[in-house]
């Protein structure tokens, strides 16, 4: 968001607007022809650089806004239940707030995890989608002169724009940005997918070193058929053994008694 912000809105606002301008009216074409100067702009540009990254920005940026609103519900509902539950006490028992903490930090798993890597996975399209249609309708350099042939023009004109350098040095800016930005969601991506594996492994690490410390410490759904009958054995054979032990200590006690008597 910081490099949408800083270094897109902020330089498209402040400097790419006035090196732009109204960029039609500065075109140049050797005829006369009324009509023929605005259908060559026309053709060589079919829509403005600086209407195609105000597209570029509010379609970037509207996935991460759809998961801002996500989030926000979330947390609303989160607060609203943990209000439920101080004003019911602690005899009732509720489900606990799972995306939010005390002091309202957000967790970004289960579900918020989702809708944050579905944004990211779009905005990565996104982006990717831009850059190669940017290419496409104009390339990455802005050229001086260019050949129009269109009607109404009687002939094959050539056609000149003003500031082409300084112009291709915004439009070169504004590729890296896009890059840069492209990279970032890149990175993010990976990042939680590698956290999120490491999270898991590491839980699963831990159950098996439980598991192998104290297995009667783990819940009944991680047993297996074959360890509850092996379980049930040893519980029959300790039955077993006490009732043996006991039967021989009350033989012994009336043996006692005899001898006394």
């Amino acid at each position: 968001m910081s490099v949408l912000f800083i270094f897109r809105i902020l330089v498209l606002g402040a400097a790419a607007e006035s090196v732009w301008g109204d960029e039609q009216s500065n075109l140049v074409c050797n005829t006369m022809q009324p009509g023929c100067e605005n259908v060559c702009y026309d053709w060589q540009f079919p829509i403005s650089h600086i209407r195609f990254w105000v597209l570029q920005i509010l379609f970037v940026s509207t996935p991460t806004l759809v998961y801002l609103g996500h989030a926000v519900q979330v947390i609303h509902q989160e607060n609203k239940l943990r209000e439920k539950i101080q004003s019911l006490g602690e005899g009732h028992k509720l489900k606990a707030p799972k995306y939010t903490d005390e002091s309202g930090h957000v967790k970004i798993k289960g579900n918020l995890l989702g809708s944050y890597l579905t944004q990211l996975f779009f905005k990565i399209i996104l982006e990717i989608a831009f850059i190669v249609g940017q290419y496409y309708l104009y390339g990455f350099v802005m050229i001086a002169r260019f050949s129009c042939s269109q009607s109404p023009c009687p002939y094959t004109v050539e056609c000149f724009m003003s500031r082409p350098t300084e112009k291709t040095i915004f439009i070169i800016f504004m590729l890296v940005v896009a890059c840069v930005s492209l990279v970032l969601n890149v990175i993010e991506v990976f990042y939680l997918l590698c956290t999120r594996v490491r999270c898991r492994s590491s839980k699963r690490r831990t159950l098996n070193i439980t598991s192998a410390k104290s297995p009667a410490s783990l819940p009944s759904s991680w047993m297996t058929s074959e360890d509850a009958l092996k379980q049930n054995k040893m519980n029959k054979q300790y039955e077993s053994g006490q009732s043996l032990g006991g039967s021989l200590d009350g033989a012994k006690e009336e043996k006692q008694l005899m001898e006394d008597h």
